[in-house]
């Protein structure tokens, strides 16, 4: 028997991990994608406010113009993919990364800028919801975390491609940040063309009456025999669901929907943003004394150690579970945003001391809420509504992170910086406590299986 005969025999017994990981590698591209025009303003910022000469609230809504292109897409992005599948509508994202990156490179005014920005934000939107959905549905439930945090590994890589990217170029002076935006549209049409050589959900084309195409594509993941019974269990979910989002509100699954956008809301008032958004203009005009290069500079360490405790999530996210780390991380995370509000007391706050704690919150949120909120959100849902009960989550996400955006600065003047982030501290107090209290464990679990979870009585003392 030949070698190549034995290996695809092997691949119709087992299944093909190379398959599964070329597939979630491919999703996972709208991540880097994602990452990099979330951070990219971060540095571009400082240029394009002495540009257009921007105000506060101008400064905030070019920010905050991506996030709100981001809620459209959220809302759009879940019912468009459960009608017309997940790929195709991935396939769309990536067509408008690239026209937004390419438009936000060459504004004449601020509104153009916005305009750009919102048509990036519709991409994220959609794709920040889809490719951990897609990744969910084609990953074998014994390493599903790991490979839906691939995802979020995709996000701080281009975060921190992005920062990088951002110092390079702050050399070239006041049209540095048209650069910074245009490096985008490369990576953009890569990831389009990749799309055509990946497969479908197989738990949408099961949905579509389209058996056996869903049958090859969990036979190529999980092996033939296993993808029988995969398929029957997936068939026997389908038939059981009423499709509508009405599901998501009866006894039970109002539950998940309502853990589901708690936790997307709370990931993002705990405040990370701030320092993705706007750290540059933390280190410019909070700490003070640094050159436009410089505050950029210290971006890249955030970037870099975002990056390296991101590796560690998924290492150890389908070892020690969902809820563990999501409680270190929002603990850890508490405590470092009292320290932050206690260094900005300090007049002048030190560069390293404030650098220092922003780096371990930042390895605190990569490590838990980063990753594990994603994963989450793509695992608690039924197969039939999981497009549209994602939009749901997705949509109070994006809000959550554009009202953050919105009102940073201004809160900081209300507040002050240390005022501001003690608050954000406090929402983190408030994160621990709701999965300390009400979030199941997922890990290592099928997706029908945590399906009929929230079908069961509800523990006395629980809601």
């Amino acid at each position: 028997m030949s070698r190549q005969t034995s290996a695809s025999r092997s691949d119709s017994e087992q299944g093909s991990a190379w398959y599964v990981l070329l597939a979630s590698l491919v999703a996972a591209t709208s991540g880097l994608l994602f990452g990099f025009d979330i951070a990219v303003i971060n540095g571009a910022i400082l240029f394009l406010r002495e540009q257009f000469q921007l105000s506060e609230v101008q400064t905030e809504l070019a920010a905050s113009s991506l996030l709100a292109g981001c809620i459209l897409g959220a809302s759009v992005g879940g019912w468009f993919s459960d009608r017309f599948g997940r790929r195709r509508i991935l396939m769309l994202s990536a067509l408008l990364f690239a026209l937004s990156s390419a438009g936000a490179a060459l504004p004449r005014n601020l509104s153009e800028f916005m305009a750009a920005r919102f048509a990036g934000g519709v991409a994220i939107g959609m794709a920040s919801l889809l490719a951990p959905l897609y990744i969910a549905e084609i990953a074998p439930a014994r390493n599903r975390g790991r490979l839906v945090s691939m995802n979020q590994m995709a996000i701080v890589t281009g975060i921190l491609l992005a920062y990088f990217i951002n110092w390079s170029l702050s050399y070239l002076g006041p049209s540095a940040w048209r650069w910074m935006f245009a490096t985008a549209v490369i990576p953009s049409a890569v990831f389009l063309t990749a799309l055509f050589f990946v497969p479908e959900s197989p738990r949408w084309l099961a949905e579509m009456g389209r058996e056996r195409e869903a049958l090859a594509v969990l036979s190529r993941v999980n092996g033939h025999a296993t993808a029988l019974n995969l398929l029957e269990e997936i068939q026997a979910a389908i038939r059981e669901e009423a499709g509508s989002l009405a599901e998501l509100f009866q006894p039970g699954l109002r539950r998940a929907t309502a853990l589901a956008v708690a936790l997307a809301i709370l990931q993002q008032i705990t405040g990370i943003n701030t320092v993705l958004f706007y750290g540059s203009v933390i280190f410019k005009e909070q700490v003070g004394g640094q050159s436009d290069t410089a505050a950029i500079g210290y971006n890249v360490a955030v970037g870099l150690v975002n990056f390296l405790a991101t590796i560690v999530a998924l290492a150890v996210i389908d070892r020690l579970g969902r809820r563990p780390l999501l409680m270190i991380s929002a603990s850890v995370m508490a405590a470092c945003q009292a320290a932050l509000g206690a260094a900005f007391l300090l007049q002048p706050p030190p560069a390293l001391l404030v650098l220092a704690i922003m780096l371990v919150c930042v390895a605190a949120f990569a490590v838990g809420l980063g990753p594990g909120t994603w994963v989450l959100l793509a695992e608690i849902f039924p197969n039939r509504v999981r497009g549209r009960a994602m939009s749901i989550a997705t949509v109070a996400l994006w809000s959550a992170c554009f009202a953050l955006t919105m009102t940073f600065l201004t809160l900081v003047r209300w507040l002050t910086a240390s005022g501001a982030f003690w608050l954000y501290g406090a929402m983190c107090v408030a994160e621990f406590l709701i999965i300390w209290r009400w979030l199941p464990e997922t890990r290592g679990k099928t997706l029908e299986q945590i399906e009929r979870f929230w079908k069961q009585p509800v523990p006395a003392g629980r809601v």
